[in-house]
């Protein structure tokens, strides 16, 4: 298990709810449990949270003390009061409220005395404490490092599907082996645009800033379409193994060749990106080079001319996809280019070497 900044944060808002309940005489457990709660990936979301947060505690404290005053402090009581709670968090779309309003319910109902009133009010204001312990260490504490994450795991994510299509392209890969590698690397490219979606919610405070953010919003979203494109390729080359495994040398030489050509590019453009390769290559080979769909389409017909196999329509898919994906690189290259080449000054890329 890998140990994240989450881990840590949780970690932190619980030693300082505790601290801060313990300061103002209140009882802790119920600071701790609801600190967990509010621990939130971004600070932006973390903005919101803590709103939806303070009004699923004041519902839960409104209908407990409603509930207590009124039929009394029986389990099923508590567990009517419960289901109210979560209907009505459900009906104003505060579905992650909802452990709170009940840590509320259950804190206030759970243990009746004679000042029912003023307990319930500790108790409320003791959940409201760990709440906003969790923000403050939201706000304060390890602010999330997102392009680092998210440059490194598209070049994570990149890097392992290149692997497998070369793998798989030279015909030395394992069947079962590299569907399974396919299922993590679809898992990962969800997780990957999960990350994109927290980057995208966290906020800058100046306009300069927002704008340099707003340019690399749109690359590292190319960047992530353009690795789904390469993904999308090497399920095809494994779903359509045994068709390719039937066609002539020649057309396998020019795959080969045009694929390669692809995914070296796709490298380069990633180190392209964050400047330790330049944004226009003088090589002469590099420049000779590049994606021939013309003599790969040519290849493909030549094939069905000669052969007219029911395998050529079951490999149309695979020639589109690799021309899909040259297209996604293409435009993904003209962008780190303009990207390098307009508002140097704003265009920094803030990558971490201990993430």
């Amino acid at each position: 298990m890998k140990f994240g900044a989450r881990i840590l944060k949780t970690g932190i808002a619980i030693t300082l709810a505790l601290f801060l309940a313990t300061v103002f005489q209140l009882p802790t457990a119920f600071a701790g449990i609801s600190a967990i709660f509010a621990i939130q990936p971004t600070i932006y979301r973390s903005y919101l949270s803590i709103i939806e947060q303070v009004q699923a505690n004041v519902i839960g404290a409104v209908f407990a003390i409603g509930a207590g005053l009124a039929f009394g402090y029986h389990p099923i009581i508590i567990g009517l009061t419960a289901i109210i709670v979560i209907a009505i968090n459900i009906k104003l779309k505060a579905v992650s409220t909802i452990p709170v309003a009940l840590v509320t319910v259950i804190a206030i109902l759970d243990s009746p005395g004679e000042n029912f009133i003023d307990v319930a009010l500790i108790r409320f204001f003791t959940i409201l404490l760990g709440v906003l312990a969790a923000f403050i260490v939201n706000l304060v504490f390890l602010p999330p490092k997102y392009e680092t994450k998210l440059y490194m795991r598209i070049t994570e994510n990149t890097e392992e599907i290149t692997k497998w299509i070369r793998i798989n392209l030279r015909q030395t890969s394992e069947h079962t082996i590299l569907k399974a590698e396919i299922d993590k690397l679809k898992e990962n490219m969800i997780k990957l645009d999960q990350l994109y979606l927290n980057y995208k919610e966290e906020r800058n405070y100046f306009k300069r800033e927002s704008f340099a953010k707003s340019r690399k919003l749109v690359l590292f979203r190319q960047m992530i379409v353009t690795t789904n494109r390469a993904l999308e390729t090497l399920k095809k080359l494994h779903r359509l193994e045994n068709e390719l495994n039937q066609m002539p040398e020649n057309f396998h030489k020019v795959l080969i060749h045009e694929l390669d050509y692809l995914l070296y590019t796709h490298e380069e453009s990633l180190l392209k990106f964050i400047g330790k390769i330049k944004t226009h290559p003088t090589n002469e080979h590099i420049n000779d080079e590049k994606f021939d769909k013309q003599k790969l389409t040519e290849a493909f017909m030549v094939y069905h001319n000669e052969n007219h196999s029911s395998c050529f329509y079951s490999l149309l898919p695979i020639i589109a996809t690799i021309i899909d994906y040259n297209e996604q690189l293409e435009h993904l290259n003209l962008l780190i280019n303009s990207f390098h080449s307009f508002h140097k000054e704003d265009n920094e890329i803030k990558l971490s070497e201990d993430e």
